[in-house]
């Protein structure tokens, strides 16, 4: 009898080294390469047991050993090679990785879809297996994991059913940030790393404290805005499906699609009263259209001291860390430094993260010297910093942040850089907690990986992940009562941002640091 084998070629994790981060920082491979599915046939004198799953390792300390019973199957033949993983989304150089042969051996699915998908499950676990940040797997026989999924996967007659058991088992990590997505949603996660999205220019995100997906904003003059949808709707179904337990992300995803679709959405009138019974439903047929984004919008405040002097503060709002974010925020700075702005506040809050790299990249803006930016610690405990070299900041003016429950990721190391290196003071309220370094790895299939290999810690060796950054001056204001600024104009007349109490604490505080002098 004839079996199926799948040897991997996997790479050990490296230990990365110590980066540092020059001024121009080259780009790392967030989507890496490609991990390659090489398949030929085989035959063996001795085939496993047409219930058994076999897995044999060589070349590491885990030796020989068989997972015993999995899945009554035939015998098919084939040898799947798993060779090369993705680059880190971090920008930390990593020495040359060491080879380990791994051969998994198991019955194959007589459903070709299903058969596939069983060896997607298998890149799936080796990967995790080599590179995730608990080396426990959450107290769990990792191995033995394989086992009870390839049963469970072996009886299913359609691919969508054997992905939602990889994701079964990925759940069971413990770390909802370590999951698999289709091939076709791993296309539409890939739109808008340049600024370009082809959607419907809404901006979504979960509210902490209740779990809702709320709109944090829509893009002036976007399918949505035309559409009537407002700040503070509450998103509850996309195509007739509820939203019920996806994230931000994931609906931002569902939304997405080729430009001349539609997309039908219901959302809550988040205007309305719930004094009546309930809020008013108001469901949409929206048009997907290429949305130009700009992460950045800005506003002068202008004040006049009690002398009668006229004080400039440069208001900078950051939505998200696209690959134009520090590019942008560079020349909005310029311009406010030749009109003469004597201040800066930079507003982080509902800022859900985006390219670890933007981040750093904009904290060079406000950064000098050597500092370092932010630490990492990977599986091994191991704590390696990421620094500056001989930075430059754009300006020596006090500087205040804006921070809030929903500013996440990316948000919370630049908030880590500039507050632990003594260059802004943090207002607003403790942020999300998300401080996790994830590789992307493209499978063979088309669908993707997304795995937590390490975390980050701030300059001052803070824990980020599920504890968050906690600001200087507490200012809680209602999620979603943030203001939408004017674009850059000389005379720009930003009444609406002093409607916010948050920014009226970062006056106060700027005015604080200006009579101490410079906070560099």
């Amino acid at each position: 009898m004839e079996m199926v084998e799948c040897s991997l070629v996997a790479t050990l994790a490296p230990r990365p080294l110590p980066g540092q981060v020059r001024k121009a920082l080259p780009r790392p491979a967030a989507f890496g390469a490609r991990a390659r599915l090489r398949v030929r046939s085989v035959g063996r004198e001795e085939p496993l047991h047409p219930q058994q799953t076999a897995v044999r390792a060589s070349g590491s300390d885990h030796g020989s050993r068989a997972l015993g019973q999995a899945a009554v199957g035939f015998a098919a033949a084939a040898v799947v090679s798993l060779t090369g993983f993705s680059g880190d989304v971090s920008p930390l150089p990593t020495p040359p990785a060491r080879a380990e042969s791994l051969t998994v051996a198991f019955p194959v699915s007589k459903a070709r879809e299903v058969n596939r998908v069983q060896r997607t499950l298998v890149e799936t676990w080796g990967l995790i297996r080599e590179t995730f940040v608990d080396p426990t797997f959450n107290h769990q026989d990792w191995d033995q994991k394989l086992q009870q999924t390839m049963v469970e996967i072996f009886p299913l007659k359609s691919a969508d059913a054997a992905y939602s058991k990889i994701s079964g088992m990925l759940s069971t990590l413990g770390d909802p940030f370590t999951r698999i997505i289709s091939p076709k949603e791993y296309q539409s996660f890939r739109i808008g790393s340049d600024g370009n999205v082809q959607g419907v220019g809404v901006f979504i995100n979960k509210e902490p404290s209740s779990g809702r997906l709320l709109v944090m904003d829509c893009i002036q003059g976007g399918p949505a805005d035309r559409a009537g949808i407002h700040e503070g709707d509450e998103l509850v179904e996309i195509d007739g499906k509820s939203v019920s337990g996806l994230d931000g992300e994931a609906a931002a995803q569902r939304l997405r699609g080729r430009v001349g679709t539609t997309v039908k959405v219901k959302f809550l009138d988040g205007t309305d009263d719930e004094r009546c019974g309930g809020l008013r439903q108001k469901e949409v047929q929206l048009s997907r259209e290429i949305i130009n984004l700009s992460p950045l919008s800005t506003a002068i405040i202008s004040h006049r001291t009690d002398d009668g002097h006229e004080c400039k503060t440069g208001y900078v709002r950051l939505a998200s860390f696209s690959q134009t974010a520090a590019a942008e925020m560079e020349n909005a700075v310029k311009r406010m430094e030749d009109i003469g702005v004597q201040s800066y506040i930079l507003d982080l809050r509902n800022n859900p993260g985006g390219l670890v790299k933007a981040g750093l990249d904009v904290a060079q803006i406000w950064l000098d010297g050597d500092e370092t930016l932010v630490n990492t610690i990977d599986r091994e405990g191991n704590v390696l910093p990421i620094n500056m070299i001989q930075g430059h900041s754009l300006t020596h003016d006090p500087l205040v942040v804006l921070v809030n429950e929903g500013s996440a990721s990316a948000s919370e190391i630049l908030a880590g850089a500039l507050h632990d290196n003594g260059r802004a003071i943090l207002v607003g309220h403790r942020t999300f907690g998300k401080g996790k370094i994830q590789s992307v790895t493209e499978l063979d299939d088309g669908s993707a990986l997304f795995i937590t290999v390490a975390k980050y810690l701030s300059p001052a060796l803070h824990e980020i992940d599920q504890v968050g950054i906690q600001p200087d001056i507490q200012c809680s204001p209602d999620i979603l009562s943030l203001p939408r600024a004017p674009s850059l104009r000389e005379n720009s007349n930003a009444t609406n941002l002093e409607m916010d109490s948050c920014i009226m604490v970062a006056e106060q505080a700027l005015e604080i640091q200006q009579s101490k002098g410079s906070a560099s």
